[in-house]
């Protein structure tokens, strides 16, 4: 089976106008709520990526009907669900090639009393523990199994009842699962510690329209009270905010004038302004922003003249998905940078790709890297390297754009997980990158 490849000539500008991609991270969770009732939900601005196209396929094999109206726009019914396609050999393969498999386990806990997955893939990354799902899952009253022979998870109970659940740890996945599990659950439900990104309040939004009684939206405590069903509804994804962040990197890299439209900036938190930190100039409003040509971009100190420090957190911090993106921006920044990676543990071991282009970084350890500005004085080479992640593969896409010379990026199957038709939307404003078959 071939492999597929970007070649990509480094040092061409990008002009015009983008619009994000919608989100990826949402598109997932609003994707498995929709086996939460038996009415129709129409969704539009879906992702087509490869990863939300997995999870449609295993929705198609659990029996849910599925209208496709154009790329982006679905329209799904979960009224006759198989839970036989469970225990074929084609729903454990499937399930496990797409970490979001796992927000399938919410919605049919809640709705069929069972649930079954096998150990789901997904970046490689670091450990990404599934405990915070199964511990609350068992909080509200269902059983736990994991088969360590064939790495599968089972779940059932006879009924959820709501209780008071503390999260040990923010998980944004966790907490989707829980409350859609709790939806339907007997009885009130709070669970503190609770992720708060925009995309679980628009999962949120969403189920309150099908009829969900949830409060708390945009804070750390959600407190559901459980219905007996839930109906039918519309739904608008957001515009990525990865994506975004993607572009705004990118075009200072390549010294480019960039608008990105359709951005929704009340939904943005700090992402503008940690860019700002390095020296980027923006033009802002509600719905796009403009990156405009700079000769230089200059990296911003703390008040008291420290080297600035950029670290990811739970949100309303920075989201830990843009600091591959901020880290290769800071490569041709003016100053010094440094990086913490805190919420994983081998999302920064793309760097020696980085390096072999010439790019000055120290990777102090797994979680930090110093990065020393080159001010485009020396300009990164092109080289041969490979994607290791959905992140990281963008990455180093915006470091051979703006190298010298050509590059060849592997495993770009990656960065298609996450981004839809890369190459395509940004050969359409200058770029110059080739799909090959190897």
């Amino acid at each position: 089976m071939s492999q597929q490849a970007f070649r990509v000539q480094g040092g061409h500008q990008l002009k015009g106008s983008i619009q994000p991609q919608g989100a990826k991270n949402e598109a997932l969770q609003i994707l498995s709520a929709v086996l939460l009732t038996d009415e129709k939900v129409n969704i539009t601005n879906v992702p087509d990526i490869v990863d939300v196209r997995k999870l449609i396929d295993l929705l198609r094999g659990l029996g849910v009907k599925i209208d496709k109206h154009s790329p982006t726009e679905y329209t799904f019914q979960a009224d006759e669900i198989d839970l036989e396609f469970f225990a074929s050999e084609d729903y454990l393969n499937h399930a496990k090639r797409i970490r979001g498999s796992v927000m399938l386990m919410g919605p049919l806990l809640a709705r069929f009393n069972k649930a079954y997955l096998p150990k789901p893939g997904g970046d490689k990354i670091g450990r990404r523990r599934l405990d915070t799902h199964f511990l609350g899952f068992r909080e509200l009253g269902a059983e736990f199994r994991y088969d360590d022979s064939g790495s599968q998870f089972y779940l059932h109970a006879e009924k959820l009842v709501g209780k008071h659940i503390l999260m040990e740890e923010i998980s944004v996945t966790g907490t989707a699962n829980i409350v859609m599990a709790a939806v339907l659950a007997e009885g009130l439900t709070t669970i503190y510690n609770a992720a708060c990104e925009p995309y679980l309040q628009q999962l949120c939004k969403m189920l309150n329209r099908m009829g969900a009684k949830i409060s708390g939206l945009g804070s750390n405590l959600l407190t559901i009270e459980g219905v007996k069903t839930l109906g039918g509804t519309d739904h608008r994804i957001l515009p990525d905010m990865i994506e975004i962040g993607s572009f705004i990197g990118m075009a200072a890299m390549t010294q480019s004038d960039l608008t990105i439209t359709d951005i929704s900036l009340s939904d943005l938190g700090n992402i503008p302004t940690t860019f700002q930190k390095l020296g980027i100039q923006m033009n802002l409003s509600e719905d796009k922003i403009h990156i405009p040509v700079q000769d230089n971009y200059e990296v911003q100190s703390f008040i008291d003249g420290s080297i600035m420090t950029i670290y990811d957190s739970p949100w309303p911090g920075f989201t830990p998905d843009l600091m591959s993106i901020i880290l290769v921006t800071a490569t041709q920044a003016r100053g010094s940078l440094l990086v913490h990676q805190k919420m994983f543990e081998s999302r920064l071991f793309f760097v020696d790709k980085l390096i072999d282009m010439g790019a000055q970084i120290i990777l102090c350890d797994p979680h930090r890297a110093t990065v020393i500005g080159l001010d485009r004085k020396f300009p990164l080479k092109g080289i041969e390297m490979s994607s290791p992640d959905i992140r990281a593969g963008v990455s180093l896409l915006i470091a051979a754009m703006s190298a010298k010379g050509e590059s060849l990026i592997h495993n770009i199957n990656q960065i298609d997980r996450g981004y839809s038709n890369i190459d395509t939307r940004l050969n359409a404003l200058g770029a110059q990158i080739e799909r090959v078959d190897l």
